[in-house]
């Protein structure tokens, strides 16, 4: 049986030699292109998970701190009521009408800060801690407080955070360091 019975060509002299060559040349170049698509793929792949898991974070995000600007106008509130609270002197509550208004301005005060509470909103209140600048803003020092240098000494208002977000931080007035007695002054020394 020949090759041209079966339908194929035998092939020429010259071509046998050149065509394993060219074969092996084509496989190289197939393999090297599968290889750079496999790549591409790969790091397209790894891309869209990237921008999946952003997605989902700033999803996460809107839902957790979509209410910060609402909250940051509510924290004004709640210092208002606060401090009608604090300007109303010890004897006044005594008549009947002046206890009620007090009662009702204590249990809205209340309200709001349970309804902060379960919005993940609390109150910074850091008097006698460790001043941190990621929490409050020092307002003025004072000497001879008779507390450690870097403690707070006053808070002047409070600051108020969401989940680990700052909303405002606390004004306070932070403890000098104490000077030495023999160290001159330096109004003294000028």
């Amino acid at each position: 049986m020949s090759d041209e019975k079966n339908g194929a060509t035998a092939p020429q002299d010259g071509a046998v030699d050149a065509e394993p060559e060219a074969v092996v040349q084509r496989l190289a170049a197939v393999e090297a292109e599968l290889a750079e698509t496999k790549d591409r793929m790969l790091r397209a792949l790894a891309e869209t998970e990237n921008v999946r898991r952003r997605a989902q974070r700033e999803r996460e995000d809107a839902a957790r701190y979509g209410a910060t600007n609402f909250a940051k106008d509510l924290v004004s509130v709640a210092d208002n009521l606060h401090r009608a609270l604090a300007s109303v002197p010890e004897g006044s509550a005594a008549d009947e009408l002046m206890r009620t208004v007090l009662q009702g301005v204590s249990a809205t005060e209340r309200e709001l800060l349970a309804a902060f509470e379960r919005h993940g909103i609390r109150r910074i209140e850091p008097l006698g801690e460790r001043f941190d600048h990621n929490l409050h803003q020092a307002i003025f020092e004072v000497e001879n407080s008779g507390r450690p240098p870097g403690t707070v000494v006053q808070v002047l208002q409070p600051g108020y955070v969401m989940h680990d977000r700052l909303l405002r931080p606390a004004m306070v007035g932070v403890a000098k360091g104490e000077r030495p007695a023999d160290a001159p002054r330096i109004d003294e020394v000028i």
